[in-house]
């Protein structure tokens, strides 16, 4: 094994993968992240994570680990804190002797050896890892479960019958445990954090990919100062447990600023508490990274680049209607237009935008909200949801007044968006000549890269007969065997399913003719609609999603 004392970007230079104007490049960018340099060389596309983890392999002559079948020793790991591990993205695997084997990502960095070896007294041992790996390791070895083994054998040690549930919720144990559940989700991805209340125990649940998993159990007897303490952090008054409550805490993790939607709700168990995770680097303001189709994204396009009308994203909750309209504003954004939104509440913070929040409490609603937006010279206005007829006549004048009005609506599929707008009770001639045209979105679970495999499902099976309609045969299909990388679901990530509608003359006709939503539907299947069937179908026998989930978010007997 070579001893090396030359920087990342040195060595990529030298071995002729960057040139001088790419690393130069990387390292403003990495200045202006404060990533590090191997992750923002792969981002940038300069090089794929393998070709460099390889290439870094055989110039130092180091070996490559897969952290799925190596995993680390208790002994090892508990050398060095988390947060060590966490800030250099390493994680020991095993001691022998005065030596102590390290997998890190980037096995040129000697200050994380030397910040390793003056904290261990140990020689150390690189060897090269994924980070994806490594941040796996990390979770699982500085997880939720061993602090959350630690803390409760320390609070049944604590005698805390004679302290106020105040004085319980701001117990060292507790902190840490609220501080770790945080920490855990966001590392996970996850968008929501649930602790329930149960009978006998506190059970605590994340959502990934849109999909609960329970993450841990807590005794009953903890339940009271956990939920305080989350009140406490989100300022909500804890000595009322009869209604329900809303709050907000902001934290940082890895560095960036993450804020948390907190919510109460009295059970029969006890309150039971879900955070909602705002992390504003999740967020893809990238249009061209939502899964839409080529044809798909260039229809869509062309409604957004008109001067003025109105632009429906429809959807379920959870779907991403505010991820598409946020990304759409992020491409209009420019120096010469105003643009302005009005949201229930503001999820992410978007530079150079308006953004302006709903206070019920203030009289702030969207109608009055939309109508003082108007008086402040907009080019390009968003509402969050049209909820009720006033809000949607003040949106609709806007549309035809020179505004271009981008909003979400709840319904099932693109054409009920516009139809929608007509059972509300504005008059159809309004909504045909306001509406630029409608888009319908779900989101389906990716299958994980790492354990893709094709099966061929029996010919009579639900998936095959799902999948065959339309193209008269069942084709092999896709699914994730599960590995430890997607947590054995055989999922990781999600991708958007969609169904992109434009107004075309013919269904502005059947609008002002109030011609029911299915037939508006059909109209634009035969004008090149694809339905969000049809193009779940085609990203799963391309192998992007399975069968069974597009099922799950896209059935329809209709």
């Amino acid at each position: 094994m070579k001893v090396v004392r030359k920087r990342l970007g040195e060595l990529l230079v030298e071995a002729g993968k960057l040139s001088s104007e790419q690393l130069e490049k990387a390292l403003a960018f990495q200045k202006k992240t404060g990533e590090r340099l191997g992750k923002v060389v792969v981002n940038l596309g300069f090089l794929g994570e393998m070709e460099l983890l390889h290439l870094l392999e055989t110039h130092l002559e180091m070996p490559f680990v897969d952290l799925t079948a190596s995993i680390p020793e208790r002994d090892a790991t508990a050398m060095i804190p988390g947060s060590l591990a966490e800030r250099h993205q390493l994680i020991p695997l095993r001691k022998r002797g005065n030596k102590l084997v390290v997998a890190m990502s980037d096995p040129t960095n000697f200050f994380a050896i030397d910040d390793v070896r003056m904290v261990t007294n140990c020689e150390v041992e690189p060897v090269i890892a994924s980070e994806g790996d490594i941040q796996r390791a990390i979770s699982s070895a500085y997880g939720v479960a061993e602090l959350v083994e630690k803390a409760v054998t320390q609070l049944q040690k604590d005698d805390l019958s004679g302290l106020t549930e105040i004085e319980t919720a701001d117990d060292a144990p507790i902190i840490s445990i609220v501080n770790s559940l945080i920490s855990q989700a966001i590392k996970a991805m996850a968008s929501d954090i649930h602790l329930e209340p149960m009978e006998r125990i506190l059970r605590v649940r994340f959502r990934v990919d849109g999909v609960l998993r329970e993450v841990v159990q807590f005794p009953k007897h903890a339940q009271g100062a956990l939920i305080s303490r989350i009140k406490i952090m989100s300022e909500m008054d804890i000595a009322e447990k009869r209604t329900p409550q809303d709050g907000r805490i902001r934290v940082q993790e890895a560095g960036r600023d993450i804020d948390l939607r907190v919510s109460t709700l009295p059970t029969i168990y006890g309150e039971k508490v879900v955070m909602r995770i705002l992390d504003q680097k999740a967020v893809i303001l990238d249009i061209g990274a939502l899964g839409y189709t080529p044809d798909n994204l260039l229809k869509y396009r062309k409604m957004f680049q008109q001067a003025y009308g109105m632009i429906l994203v429809t959807g379920p909750t959870g779907s991403g209607k505010t991820t598409t309209l946020y990304s759409t504003l992020t491409e209009l954004n420019t120096p010469t237009k105003n643009i302005i939104t009005v949201e229930d509440p503001v999820e992410y913070r978007l530079p150079g935008i308006n953004q302006v929040q709903v206070n019920p409490k203030a009289g702030l609603l969207f109608a009055s909200g939309l109508r003082s937006i108007l008086r402040q010279d907009p080019n390009i206005i968003m509402v969050g949801e049209i909820r009720d007829r006033e809000t949607a006549e003040i949106a609709i004048r806007a549309a035809l007044t020179g505004h271009l009005v981008l909003s979400t609506l709840h319904t099932n599929d693109a054409a009920g968006a516009v139809a929608r707008l007509v059972d509300m009770g504005i008059e159809p001639f309004l909504v045909a000549s306001s509406v630029l045209g409608a888009i319908a979105q779900r989101l389906v679970r990716r299958i994980c890269p790492d354990c893709c495999e094709t099966y061929t499902p029996d010919i009579n099976s639900p998936e095959c007969l799902f999948a065959s309609e339309g193209i008269g045969q069942c084709l092999p299909l896709f699914k994730g065997a599960g590995c430890v990388r997607c947590g054995n679901t055989g999922y990781r990530g999600r991708i958007a399913i969609h169904e992109v509608m434009p107004m075309s003359p013919s269904i502005r006709d059947m609008v002002s003719r109030r011609t029911s939503a299915g037939e508006m539907a059909k109209q634009a299947e035969l004008e090149g609609m694809k339905t969000m069937q049809q193009d779940g179908i085609a990203k799963a026998l391309a192998g992007k999603t399975t069968v069974q989930e597009v099922m799950r978010v896209a059935y329809s007997e209709v």
